[in-house]
């Protein structure tokens, strides 16, 4: 495990506050934390199908995309949920079904789609399992507001091309590398079962995170270690400060902190 997280707490400026952990494995806190880490499967894996749409295939591609999130989006935004039979149909709606088409424009688009594809079924199974232990558990799904660590991140986000791209896949490599180091850090606190589930998904997350940053470089014309270093404090920043919202990427708790 130290030489897979090695590279991690070299990428990051700072590890997790000692008081978020504090916080984290308290039991009455398991609950709000399972429910966010859950939402935060499914988001990372739609901001990589964006990244797919927008920038690396033709609009045909792009419908076959969305028909491959649109059991997952079904689930988590209509208000009837059926967890049983959404988990039991788990074989069948994780695979996409026909070919992408790369648009021939841009240089990188046969090597974002196969990482973020990738990236996705595997964001997607996550959601998955964590929604099975939830429901092992007698923990409902609930929609959760956004806390501040990513959007603190995409404000420094630059809003020109390719200069958008290679900072939103930048801040992609953080937040992996942060759920990363998180997992590792959180799981001896945690049951056998939860201990177990958190440290078998260190090897994906440590490898989403440089995949991230091996599509950023490819795409710049420059090296973007400066950029590297700017998100690196600014998430540090993020991670350091309190955070009156608890949440799986939230700050140090502050005293009024509340869980979603």
């Amino acid at each position: 495990m130290q030489q897979l997280l090695a590279p991690i707490y070299a990428f990051l400026n700072c590890e997790t506050p000692d008081s978020w952990i504090e916080e984290a494995k308290k039991p009455e806190n398991l609950k709000g934390l399972l429910i966010d880490h859950c939402n935060c499967e499914l988001k990372a894996a739609q901001t990589a199908m964006f990244l797919i749409r927008k920038y690396a295939i033709d609009k045909q591609s792009g419908q076959v995309l969305l028909d491959w999130a649109k059991p997952y989006e079904d689930f988590v935004y209509i208000k009837e949920r059926n967890i049983e039979s959404f988990l039991t149909k788990e074989s069948k709606k994780n695979e996409l079904s026909a070919d992408l088409v790369s648009r021939k424009d841009f240089a990188h688009s046969e090597d974002l789609i196969a990482k973020m594809v990738r990236l996705i079924k595997e964001e997607f199974h996550h959601f998955e399992q964590v929604l099975a232990i939830m429901h092992s558990r007698g923990i409902e799904y609930q929609n959760v507001r956004a806390g501040r660590y990513a959007k603190g991140m995409m404000k420094q986000v630059r809003t020109h091309e390719p200069a958008t791209l290679i900072d939103k896949l930048i801040v992609g490599a953080f937040i992996e590398a942060r759920s990363c180091e998180r997992f590792a850090k959180l799981a001896p606190f945690l049951d056998e079962e939860l201990k177990k589930f958190y440290i078998s998904l260190l090897r994906s997350e440590a490898r989403h995170y440089q995949d991230y940053l091996i599509l950023a470089q490819a795409i710049s014309d420059k090296d973007i270690s400066e950029r590297v270093a700017h998100f690196a404090a600014v998430e540090a920043e993020l991670i350091l400060s309190e955070d009156t919202d608890f949440k799986f990427h939230s700050g140090a708790p502050a005293v009024s902190a509340v869980v979603a």
